[in-house]
């Protein structure tokens, strides 16, 4: 039996996997979904979060799971599950990319932004608060955006649940190596109706960041609630 580590996205937590998580656990996997430390915080506590300490808040989980993990980020996470590769390479059988930032070294997120132009729907949804420390999710149908082809019960959960976001890890350039990060084996499942990460962009990121196997699903940039049989598929065939 395998284990999983689930990383979620921007103002999420690691409750937004349940649907997945349900299906990996029925299979007779462990499955860790933790919320990032720092998610919804004060001003304070915002400003605190910085993309080494979740990469290494992450990279522990994994050495401490006693098997290598096939590690997971969706979205912003993707950001986090490269950094702790390279710091925990051995104790990651797989990183997956789920509609997530694959990004080479030396890019930001924002550096990507500035490179892939705007995206009106989504860029409207968001208000920086504490100072500039983080984001909050404050315009009229984030669902739209976020998972316009998901289950609308789930989605007026979900929604309901979103919190700050820390602004730090999304300006920080990302800092990997051939040696670690390089040689752990990489999927990239890309979401063909994503409105948040659109399928464009995510081709960039496999171009620039090429020797990924990619897996096409048709979803919305949350396929965990769209689509988790498929991601399930997916992910236990690596098992």
């Amino acid at each position: 039996m395998a284990t999983f580590v689930l990383i979620h996205g921007s103002w999420h937590g690691g409750w937004c996997f349940a649907p997945l998580q349900q299906r990996l656990e029925l299979a007779g996997h462990t499955v860790i979904a933790p919320d990032l430390p720092g998610m919804g915080g004060d001003a304070a506590a915002l400003a605190a979060v910085t993309l080494a300490g979740w990469a290494d808040f992450v990279a522990d989980l994994c050495r401490n799971a006693g098997e290598p993990v096939i590690l997971l980020g969706h979205s912003r996470g993707g950001l986090v599950i490269s950094e702790a590769a390279e710091r925990a390479p051995d104790a990651i059988g797989t990183l997956v990319y789920l509609c997530a930032m694959m990004l080479p070294d030396g890019m930001s997120r924002a550096q990507f932004k500035l490179a892939e132009g705007p995206n009106p729907a989504f860029d409207t949804l968001i208000t920086p608060v504490a100072g500039g420390h983080g984001t909050r999710i404050t315009g009229a149908n984030p669902a739209a955006v976020f998972a316009q082809l998901s289950p609308p019960e789930l989605v007026a959960g979900a929604m309901a649940r979103l919190v700050d976001e820390p602004h730090g890890p999304r300006s920080t350039p990302l800092h990997l190596t051939p040696e670690n990060y390089g040689r752990v084996p990489r999927v990239y499942i890309e979401c063909t109706d994503d409105r948040t990460i659109p399928i464009a962009s995510q081709r960039r990121m496999q171009a620039l960041v090429p020797g990924a196997r990619v897996e096409t699903l048709w979803a919305d940039h949350s396929p965990y609630l769209s689509r988790p049989e498929a991601v399930a598929a997916i992910l236990l065939a690596l098992t």
